[in-house]
């Protein structure tokens, strides 16, 4: 893949993954990133208690700096509150900011924003994003759920059909070191979410009936973001 723009955002959200998710597709709706952006999540350990965090990239600097201008523009520099109308975001449905209900929340809660050497919001949630914009950049981690070709990775196709349609770039199969077979079956239960590792999008894949294999990330059984 060639050079993207990364930015990272971090609003302490310490709820499922599925809503991490819900989370992320709700500030590309909001942010208007409908094509060509990479979002992805990343756990972030530091500061706070364990969360995630998210970011999102672009294929052109001036989007990218669009995307930094929308997220910081309601507060007042790298010490202020940065907020976006519309998304509701803050720390985890038990410390009663209700960032686990997603995006109707309420909008105006505290975020941070990162974006090359710029960072902007409270401190701790600066840093969460800093750590997510330095992952995804670098492309040692975050696990991506906005992705090119991720609307064509649905019901059954190849490894081979996979890598072609979308930004997925290997398929690493549990307990196999060879790798998948390009015209083995993916069952994608509708749900792919492969990883950055070592500079590569790598979906991690398991054995499943019939010689077909299946994510390794099982979806949540409750739809999520059917809206969006």
């Amino acid at each position: 893949m060639s050079e993207w723009y990364v930015v990272g955002v971090d609003t302490g959200h310490t709820g499922a993954l599925r809503e991490a998710d819900h989370l992320l597709r709700a500030f590309a709706a909001e942010l208007g990133l409908t094509d060509h952006v990479l979002g992805c999540t990343h756990h972030v350990r530091d500061g706070r208690r364990p969360h995630t965090a998210l970011s999102f990239a672009v294929p052109s600097e001036r989007a990218a700096r669009a995307i930094w201008h929308r997220l910081t523009e309601n507060g007042s520099g790298g010490s202020g509150t940065g907020t976006i109308t519309g998304v509701g975001v803050g720390v985890g449905e038990d410390e009663g900011s209700g960032v686990g209900a997603g995006p109707d929340a309420g909008p105006g809660a505290l975020l941070g924003a990162a974006f090359g050497g710029e960072r902007h919001g409270p401190a701790d949630l600066a840093a969460g994003a800093v750590h997510a914009a330095a992952e995804h950049t670098a492309r040692t981690g975050g696990r991506a759920v906005l992705y090119p070709g991720a609307d064509a990775v649905t019901g059954v196709l190849t490894v081979a059909r996979l890598l072609e349609v979308s930004a997925v770039e290997q398929v690493a199969v549990l307990g196999a070191p060879e790798g998948a077979d390009p015209e083995a079956k993916l069952v994608t239960r509708d749900h792919v979410r492969p990883e950055w590792r070592d500079g590569r999008l790598v979906l991690t894949a398991m054995p499943a009936a019939g010689g077909s294999l299946v994510p390794f990330e099982v979806p949540d059984p409750t739809p999520c973001c059917a809206d969006h």
